[in-house]
């Protein structure tokens, strides 16, 4: 389980493909307090550590995570929020996010809004994921409040803190994202889904 709270980005070293998977190094500040087999998101997509050297460590994604999710689209010297699970006892800053993302979205639009930023997602709504304004929703690992909901698409207002100190800076129309959506949002819409 995560927050989304991201502690930092990482650089990513290497790529390498083996069969269906892709074996990923990531270049971190966090590498030497990481352990093998500890789970840590990537760009809100739990990943296991299977190795460390230095200051990089190894994660491999599976052909189902590298369908449903943006790390087919990962190249070598792009950045990735980095968060490791979250410890029992510790306040839950961002929201409950379980790592296991739903689906992608598309960015549609970036707004600087004196001081701040307002992005606009679209998503695929025929998988039955909603969004609720004011609600919670998670994007590359980001927590996130939603502003606008509409059918496919939602809007979320970034602060400067948020803007400098994760990936959003680098997001441009077109730009693939991993999405969770809130557990809540889930069930509401799986009790939908069933009327």
């Amino acid at each position: 389980m995560f927050t989304g709270i991201i502690e930092t980005q990482g650089l990513i070293k290497e790529i390498r493909k083996e069969d269906e998977n892709l074996h990923i190094t990531v270049n971190s500040s966090i590498t030497n307090e990481l352990k093998i087999d500890q789970s840590v998101a990537h760009n809100g997509v739990c990943l296991t550590v299977v190795a460390i050297e230095n200051d990089n460590y190894t994660v491999t994604a599976i052909k189902e995570t590298i369908d449903k999710t943006n790390v087919g689209d990962w190249k070598e010297n792009d950045f990735i929020n980095l968060e490791r699970a979250m410890k029992l006892g510790d306040r839950l800053d961002g929201h409950i996010v379980q790592g296991h993302v739903d689906q992608t979205g598309i960015c549609k639009m970036v707004e600087e809004t004196n001081g701040s930023w307002r992005f606009i997602f679209s998503y695929d709504a025929s998988l039955n994921n909603i969004t609720i304004e004011k609600g919670s929703i998670t994007v590359n690992g980001v927590s996130l409040t939603v502003v606008d909901s509409k059918v496919n698409e939602f809007s979320v207002a970034i602060i400067p803190y948020t803007y400098d100190h994760t990936n959003f800076k680098n997001f441009k129309i077109g730009t693939k994202i991993n999405l969770e959506f809130d557990v809540i949002g889930k069930y509401v819409a799986k009790l939908h889904a069933l009327k």
